[in-house]
């Protein structure tokens, strides 16, 4: 190169002299005319080519030729042009010697070729629709910076001499560096979209798709954002859509394939486990053990391996960010020490001062780019991530099995995706440090041997005994997070269930007890976290103290083992420098390993869950719809709930026809509804063969409703058909209910229906069947649910052979004889078999099991004997439990009793008839977001519920630590500076011992500021959870109602974990920093007052950037909390109606959804984690800029600073992460202002940051106070009651004027109610639907509080004692039976307040002794979630027992015998009369067989009592009554007891005979008609004489 150079009449290539040992540098005239033209050159050649193979892959359209495509174009043939006219001027002027102008000649010709190359190149990406290029950013940007010392040279000539000297090439080169620069600031402009992307409308798109390659860099595209959320607070609709990159349908869709072959692979690896298992080899327990932990262990792999394989390139990219970053990390000191070389030489010129002062500002710059980059790569890696574990769980309870739903239940599934997907988030973002914090420390300690030798093994000595210790405490702290989940998922779990079965507890008066089970939950939970906290306590002092312990080791060793080591200032901050980045990797490396060891811990709880085993496909085969093939064919099928339970269902063989109506009948757990659950696949099939021949519309045994509409719950996802729908509504009999609805069928629907009655949910649930328009119907049980006359309007409108699927295929399970006589074919079933088939006649002329059957009917005593048969636990559904009450139609616009706001509720006023119907039909309230900053009262209530005891101490701690920090530091400079006296300094060893006792000091008070904190947090977290619970126990029914349950698991979950854990977190950061501030601040000001010039504009700017950044922030934290509790509501929803939802095939639907909530969510979470990544860029820049200014001061004002204080401030300020202390006193004004902005920007930066992580934190603490402002029912327990402890004695109730109203404005449910109930009498209340029945017994509990009027019982005053006083003292048994996951025992006396004893008579009362005396476990047999391991007249015994035990004086039956099949209604009966005898009994009847033989029965109608009387005298009135009577079916007939008035009842009897629509149906009345006859025989000759005539007749 020189020779060339020397050809062209040029300097050699490099020159020191000229270059570096002068007052002027430049660079050599060949330098210039070589490297720093074809430097840029080479770059794009070089690079050309694997770039043009990367766009080969990138295809994302074609962009049209753009204004700015045409720009560039233009400028870039202009620029290769001024080559060519260079190169041929060289030629036409040089020709004669044009080979001493060689170097002159190649620079234009490569550079102009260049030029042609970087207009293909953007042609090229503009046909590859690259929209912002890198690759051609850096090369103009290269072009530029080699341009500038030509620029420089330029410059100066003209200074020298004068423009006229060469104006020709001045010109020339002008023009080429600003053609050069222009291109530079077009390429940071993005070029339009690509043609195909046009067509696709995204309402709000994300900027960043449109963003250029700076804008990404820099965060500028979110500024608009922020300037947004700035003026007013941001709402839902002010958020971008996700980029199609980001949605749940883009990420799912990939992963689920990937996922889907890893389990196959683990399928394949168990089925030969198992085959080796079935040739003979006999595993130990120990064994399965170990096999069963090996499966969860690579289930948990296999997921990793899956979420690696579509994640990792992208995360690689990151990964790529970090490497660069901590490559200028490490430059950084290496520069200090260059800077503090100039600084200790006087003679060296001061451009070598700005040199390394402008240098360590673009490497802290790129650093800080660089780090930004990798933490958003991260964010965005963890935000998919979370989607797509969400979407894989989601669609997993889809297809899990009854056995592993029964060990998954809602609140654990609810768990897995609230906190296990925050642990993999928080795993992709620490996971790096776990292998580049070992290298980062590697590399610290060699440059540390490097200043120090040997003596830096002191200090890998350290690091080395540090890193066993905390390893030891990861993996301790790993097994206290799976304590703490455990009962974590332990109390979300029961939470849920309390929120479902929320009406139960008050009905029982059992909140406390389910309290003090939450509570008990929550101790174990915070018991571990403690010990975690402790031990986390103890990692972070030693990791904080790691500075000062290194420092103190080596220094220690460096000075002792020989006086003459001198620790002068290069050695000691050059030394400090690399400590501090030690400091940052030691201190991240606790933190990534318990992240990591968590993340392991949710790995294996989701692999578990997402490897549990599913529904098998071919248990069912499903074939298209043929009209000549049999509907049903199950051929001898022999079914189980699980492979390893013992078949439920045995020798199964039923051929149902095409178009056919089979009945299904049997007792209490004889199979009937698992027959069903098998016909949809619902059960392993062990054996036999299974075909369904077309769609199916499945109606369960309890009925699921959607929180939705109406016309949502009976559409389905189906498109409305008008006259159809109209159809189904009247066929179903819910047209009456529109006509109550406050928006008729645009009501909203409660979460499982709770503003519905039993009764309508089924009709509800029947009309979503009918609605679809399926080939076979399988209907559970729909019938029992509803009142008498109801059903038989259904069965004759909808299923019977005249209804709308008449001409369906249809199977229905029925405890309701009157409907067996028009069935095509009746199975009788009889534990787990079909024992008799056959049509109803054929069945009774058998006189088998069936027929014996309906004659035991016949007689009014029954048998204890057949209470059961057998001890097999029976589970007669999958869904959860539906947990509501049956009230009246009332409850459907119900409210709470204060008038509370809940909006469209209130009466509506004139003004407001005109609103939406959707709005007038709301019931739930959505999640609300706040608006604006934090209110003050958060942190008051917060730091309140801490204590001043803890608070104080805090702050003492805090004040202590940093006194010991700044001394220590202050003492290390002064040691800095000592003087050396023939080679050595004096008096070391003191030196040595102040320093270790200083810092020894700094580490124990980290360690009391950090277990401070950390118990505080627990104290306030334990309150505030406290609070919450108690706010919701005491919250009366209509809160329930009108709040999604998902609403209140995310505060109990999520929010709680967020005050466990991040609040603490976040103000350890902040105080931290605050008193950092304080430090400095206080001793500058100290130093000189004129300090306070710099300080206060300083903190004013950094105020007003973190009030600017913290109002879009907060409002992104609390619309991103909001949006995530219909994510849990979904979910819970979803599990408890998996079966429904399978069987109707809507499982895509359902995943929609799904998407669509999970997306809804990560709009608001996007933009949220964005903001940190906006504030960093633009306050690290800021914080640089300053930097640079103050150590470019320290370089002008180097006569006046010694070394060690010119190291002290600098090698501080480099680590903005990690702020030391500064010295006491400075000796100039420019000295204190470059130390000052050195370190106090970066602490501010992280005040800004650490302050706006506890406002966005804080929130949690917001919402869960929320509901402190709801109101509340009334007391529990009023002091200095009256009331007797024998209360109420003899169980009189007296009703003055009772008046009701569900809220007020609205209708009076009850209206003017005056009644006396007299004690022992039996009052039963019948009615239509909505006549007001359950309203009086939500009166009497006090569900609702009277609106006016008085409820007395034995003379006292209901409204002037405590609800837990009423409610404990009288009972009710109600419609639904609601059982809680736990023990038996616990479900009967949660309390334990009777003996074994007393429970077991109650058992043995209950016709359940001897079923439980079979379980292995007896009376602490494990409940499961909603009783599912139990039959539902198993668990309506289990009420019974309940009511037993409790033995009031007051017994009120809520239609409780309405869903169980005869006998069970029967055996209820029957005790209830015998045990409650000396008692007082209300009975909200269905069926009136039931009440006939009572004192009296209401009759009400509209709120109205329109009679009451005895049964026999009503009936003989032929008022109301009869027309209620009118509707008994004549089988129920034989079912009234023997106790009622015997010509009442053949007065019943003779009418019933005679009534014209019964003469038609012989087939079911004549053989009832025989019985009664003959029952008729003993007693009044002549009425019965007249009923053999009309017998005859």
């Amino acid at each position: 190169m020189d020779t060339l150079c020397s050809l062209s009449g040029l300097d050699p290539l490099w020159d020191w002299n000229v270059t570096w040992y002068t007052p002027h540098p430049d660079l050599t005239q060949c330098f210039q005319h070589t490297v720093l033209v074809w430097f840029p050159c080479f770059y794009l050649w070089v690079c050309a080519p694997f770039y043009c193979l990367y766009l080969r892959f990138y295809d994302n359209g074609r962009i049209s030729l753009s204004s700015l495509c045409c720009a560039k174009t233009g400028l870039g043939l202009c620029l290769a042009s001024f080559g060519f006219l260079e190169m041929v001027y060289l030629l036409v002027e040089r020709r004669r010697d044009i080979e001493h102008h060689i170097v002159f000649l190649l620079s234009p010709i490569i550079r102009s070729l260049t030029m042609i190359l970087a207009v293909l190149m953007i042609h090229l990406e503009r046909l590859r629709g690259f929209r912002s290029s890198i690759f051609l950013f850096l090369f103009w940007t290269l072009a530029v910076i080699c341009s500038l010392v030509p620029l420089r040279a330029n410059i100066q000539a003209i200074i020298d001499e004068g423009f006229s000297a060469d104006a020709m090439r001045f010109v020339a080169f002008f023009t080429f560096f600003s053609l050069q620069l222009a291109q530079l600031i077009l390429s940071c402009f993005a070029d339009q979209r690509p043609a195909t992307l046009k067509p696709v409308y995204v309402k709000n798109p994300c900027p960043v798709q449109d963003a250029s390659f700076l804008s990404k860099v820099l965060f500028w595209w979110y500024g608009r954002l922020v300037v947004k959320g700035y003026r007013s607070p941001l709402k839902a609709e002010d958020l971008w859509s996700l980029r199609e990159e980001d949605t749940s349908e883009k990420i799912i869709c990939d992963l689920e394939k990937e996922w889907a072959k890893q389990w196959a692979k683990m399928q394949q690896q168990e089925s030969a486990l198992n085959g080796a298992q079935a040739l003979g080899y006999k595993l130990s327990e120990q064994t399965q053990l170990l096999r069963k932990l090996h499966k969860e262990q690579s289930s948990g792999f296999c997921l990793l391996r899956t979420l690696a394989k579509n994640f990792g390139p992208y995360f690689l990219t990151g990964t790529l960010c970090l490497v660069i970053q901590d490559a200028f990390m490490f430059s950084i000191p290496q520069v200090l020490s260059l800077l503090l070389g100039f600084v200790r030489d006087e003679d060296a010129p001061l451009w070598k001062g700005y040199l390394f002062a402008f240098l360590m500002f673009l490497l802290s710059c790129l650093q800080s780019l660089f780090n930004h980059q990798y933490m958003y790569t991260c964010f965005t890696v963890g935000m998919r991530v979370k989607t797509a574990v969400m979407g894989l769980v989601y669609r997993k309870s889809l297809v899990i099995n009854s056995a592993a739903r029964r060990t998954c239940t809602v609140g654990e599934i609810v768990n897995l995706v609230s906190a296990d997907t925050q642990k993999l988030m928080d795993f992709v973002v620490y996971f790096n440090a776990v292998w580049v914090a070992p290298i980062e420390i590697a590399l610290c300690l060699f440059f540390l041997w490097q200043r120090l030798g040997p003596s830096a093994l002191a200090g890998i000595a350290t690091v080395i005994l540090i890193f066993p210790l905390n390893g030891f405490i990861a993996k301790m702290r790993s097994k206290l997070q799976e304590v703490q989940m455990k009962y974590m998922d332990g109390r979300i779990k029961l939470m849920n269930e309390i929120l479902s079965g929320i009406k139960i507890l008050k009905f029982y008066a059992w909140e406390n007890a389910f309290r003090e089970r939450v509570l008990g939950y929550r101790e174990k939970e915070l018991k571990a976290l403690k010990k975690s906290q402790v031990l986390y306590s103890i990692s972070i002092a030693s990791f904080n103290s790691s500075t000062f312990l290194i420092a103190f080791a080596m220094f220690g060793v460096y000075v002792l083992i020989d006086e003459k080591h001198v620790l002068d200032a290069q050695k000691v901050f050059v030394s400090m420098a690399l400590i501090n980045i030690l400091k940052a990797p030691l201190s991240q490396l606790p933190f990534a390993m318990s992240t990591t060891m968590q993340a392991v811990v949710s790995l294996k709880r989701l692999g578990k869950f997402l490897c549990q085993d599913e529904l098998k496909l071919d248990s069912v085969e499903r074939a298209p719809y043929h009209p000549d093939v049999d509907g049903v064919v199950i051929d001898n099928g022999t079914f189980s709930w699980s492979k390893d339970n013992t078949p439920c269902l045995r020798r199964i063989n039923v051929k149902v026809q095409r178009g056919s109506l089979v009945a299904v009948v049997g007792h209490v757990g004889s199979g009937k509804s698992s027959l069903l659950s098998a016909m949809l696949g619902e059960m392993e099939k062990k054996s036999g063969h299974v075909t369904v021949s077309g769609s199916v519309a499945y109606v369960p045994q309890q009925a699921w409703i959607q929180n939705a509409t109406l016309k949502g719950n009976i559409l389905f996802g189906r498109e409305r058909k008008d006259s159809w729908y109209q159809k189904v509504l009247e066929a179903c009999a819910l047209l009456p209910d529109l006509e109550i609805l406050p928006a008729r069928d645009a009501t909203e629907i409660g979460e499982k229906g709770l503003n519905l009655s039993g009764g309508q949910k089924q009709r509800v649930s029947l009309a979503r069947s009918v609605y679809r328009k399926a080939d076979i119907y399988l209907l559970d049980d729909p019938l029992s649910a509803v009142d008498a006359h109801v059903g038989q309007h259904i069965f004759e409108k909808v299923i019977g052979p005249n209804g709308v699927l008449k001409n369906k295929t249809r199977i229905l399970v029925t405890h309701g004889l009157s409907f067996l006589p028009q069935a095509d074919l009746i199975l009788v079933m009889e534990d787990g078999e079909i024992t008799e088939m056959g049509s109803y006649a054929e069945l009774l002329s058998r006189k088998n099991a069936f027929a014996d059957f309906v004659k035991a009917f016949s007689v009014s005593e029954r048998k204890e004997s057949a209470t059961h048969r057998g001890t097999r636990k029976s589970v007669s559904r999958l869904s959860m439990t539906d947990f509501s009450i049956d009230l009246s139609q009332e409850q459907l616009i119900s409210g709470d009793m204060g008038g509370a706001s809940i909006q469209t509720m209130e009466a509506i006023s004139d003004t407001e008839q005109e609103q939406d119907q959707e709005e007038v039909g709301r019931l739930t309230q959505a999640d609300k977001a706040h608006t604006g900053r934090v209110k003050l009262e958060m942190y008051v209530e917060y730091f309140r519920t801490i204590g001043l005891a803890f608070i104080i101490p805090i702050i003492f701690l805090y004040a202590f630590q940093q006194a010991a920090s700044l001394s220590y530091n202050y003492w290390l400079s002064l040691w800095a500076d000592d003087p050396v006296v023939n080679g050595t300094q004096v008096d070391t060893d003191l030196k040595l011992g102040v320093f270790g006792a200083l810092g020894f000091a700094q580490g124990i008070a980290i360690f009391g500021t950090t277990v401070a904190i950390s118990l505080g947090g627990i104290i306030a977290s334990r309150h505030l959870h406290l609070d919450l619970l108690n706010n919701v126990l005491h919250s009366p029914m209509s809160f329930f109602e009108s709040t999604p349950s998902g609403n209140l698991l995310n505060r109990f979950s999520k929010e709680i974990d967020a005050i466990d854990c991040m609040i603490p977190d976040g103000l350890k950061m902040m105080l931290g920093y605050v008193f950092k501030l304080l430090e400095v601040c206080i001793i500058v000001l100290m130093a000189t007052p004129f300090a306070g010039v710099i300080i206060l504009p300083l903190t004013l700017l950094y105020a007003f950037i973190q009030s600017f950044y913290v109002a879009t922030s907060c409002q992104l934290r609390r619309l991103e909390s909001v949006s995530r509790s219909p994510i849990y509501t979904h979910f819970n929803e979803t599990v408890q109606g998996a079966g429904v939802i399978r069987a109707f095939g809507e499982q895509s639907r359902f995943i929609l959804l799904a998407n669509s909530r999970v997306d809804h969510n990560q709009t608001s979470y996007f933009p949220r984690f964005v903001a940190t990544r906006w504030l960093a860029v633009n306050l690290e820049f800021l914080g640089n800029l300053l930097v640079l200014a103050a150590a470019i001061l320290s370089v002008m004002g180097r006569a006046t600073l010694s070394p060690g204080i010119v190291g002290l401030a600098v090698s501080h300020s480099l680590q903005v992460r990690n702020f030391s202390r500064k010295p006491l006193l400075d000796k100039t004004i420019r000295q204190l202002l470059r130390k000052f902005a050195s370190q106090v920007t970066g602490i501010l930066s992280w005040i800004v940051r650490a302050w706006t992580d506890v406002e966005n934190n804080i929130v949690s603490v917001e919402r869960v106070n929320e509901y402190a402002e709801t109101p509340k029912e009334a007391p529990w327990t009023v002091e200095d009651s009256p009331l007797p402890s024998d209360w109420p004695r003899t169980g009189s109730i007296g009703f003055q004027e009772y008046g009701l109203q569900y809220r007020r404005g609205l209708d009076w449910a009850l209206k003017e109610i005056s009644l006396s109930v007299n004690e022992r009498e039996k009052v039963g209340i019948v009615g239509r639907t909505g006549a007001g029945k359950s309203s009086l017994a939500l009166g009497i509990f006090r569900i609702l509080e009277a609106a006016k009027g008085k409820i007395f019982i034995d003379g006292i005053n209901i409204v002037e004692i405590g609800l837990h006083e009423l409610r404990s003292r009288i009972t009710i048994i109600p419609q639904d039976p609601v059982l809680f996951s736990g023990s038996l025992r616990m479900n009967l006396d949660p309390f334990d307040g009777y003996t074994d004893e007393e429970v077991w008579r109650a058992l043995e009362l209950a016709h359940l002794k001897n079923f439980v005396s079979g379980l292995p476990d007896k009376l602490n047999h494990e409940c499961s979630e909603g009783g599912e391991n139990l039959s539902l007249g198993q668990r309506q015994l289990v009420c019974l027992a309940r009511a037993l035990l409790r033995k009031t004086k007051i017994l009120v039956l809520d239609e409780a015998t309405a869903a169980v099949d005869l006998e069970t209604d029967n055996l209820i009966q029957s005790t209830i009369r015998t045990q409650f005898e000396d008692c007082t009994v209300l009975t909200i009847a269905h069926r009136l067989n039931t009440i006939m033989d009572y004192t009296r029965v209401i009759v009400m109608d509209r709120g109205h009592i329109t009679e009451m009387d005895s049964p026999s005298n009503l009936i003989s009135q032929r008022g109301e009554t009869i027309k209620l009577v009118q509707k008994i079916s004549p089988i129920h007939l034989l079912r009234l007891p023997e106790s009622f008035h015997h010509r009442t009842y053949l007065k019943s009897i003779y009418w019933l005979l005679n009534q014209e629509k019964h003469k038609a149906q012989d087939e079911e009345v004549l053989p009832v008609i025989a019985v009664l006859l003959e029952q008729a025989s003993t007693f009044s000759p002549v009425l019965q004489k007249r009923c053999a005539s009309a017998f005859s007749c």
